[in-house]
């Protein structure tokens, strides 16, 4: 089992001046394996916040991060699944569920997580899951009318299951809510072919 801490969007300071005190109060080294980011970080000072959550930081640029060698995408193994992450800057309209179902077919993996959007989503597409975690501190989006509910996730990945918390700050309390998500299964033939000792692999994984 791996705990994976799945946040973005933080904009400090540019937008916002810090993580809600909630948030902080739940986010405690000793408990989380690793942390994906979907990039705006902005600065130094809140990445190095995040490695005292946990060691193992991936983080992919967004357009207002300072540290320009963040990558664009990353691509994560978890065991049997693959995990690919982006900010998002790829997707247009942004968060558009065939847009972001294309990429992952680019980038073969289970599991697609992207920011940008700073509204939190988690589902399944094509036999693919997709989680955006939102905006952590809830920074505000020309996309939506008004700020965005402050907003992280935590993965907890078993194998070809994952089960994502998400959590939320809706009038000054945290509600958490669950998705669960499990990688289909390859199709019969495709098991008796690799048994068969061909190379190939089936798609989707």
């Amino acid at each position: 089992m791996v705990l994976v801490l799945v946040i973005g969007d933080l904009h400090i300071p540019t937008l916002t001046h810090d993580l809600p005190a909630k948030f902080k109060k739940l986010l405690v080294p000793g408990k989380i394996g690793q942390i994906i980011c979907t990039g705006n970080v902005c600065d130094k000072e809140t990445y190095d916040y995040l490695r005292t959550i946990a060691p193992e930081v991936h983080a992919v640029r967004g357009e207002f991060d300072e540290n320009t060698h963040f990558p664009l995408s990353l691509t994560i193994p978890h065991q049997s699944l693959r995990v690919g992450v982006v900010h998002g800057q790829q997707i247009v309209p942004a968060g558009d569920a065939d847009m972001l179902a294309a990429l992952a077919r680019q980038m073969d993996v289970d599991v697609l997580i992207s920011g940008g959007t700073h509204r939190f989503e988690a589902f399944e597409f094509e036999g693919r899951f997709f989680v955006n975690p939102g905006s952590a501190t809830g920074a505000w989006s020309g996309l939506w009318n008004g700020d965005a509910t402050p907003s992280f996730a935590l993965m907890d990945v078993q194998g070809p299951v994952i089960v994502t918390y998400v959590y939320q700050l809706v009038d000054g309390e945290v509600k958490v809510d669950k998705v669960e998500y499990r990688r289909p299964d390859p199709p019969k033939d495709s098991i008796e072919t690799a048994g068969a000792g061909r190379t190939e692999v089936p798609a989707g994984w």
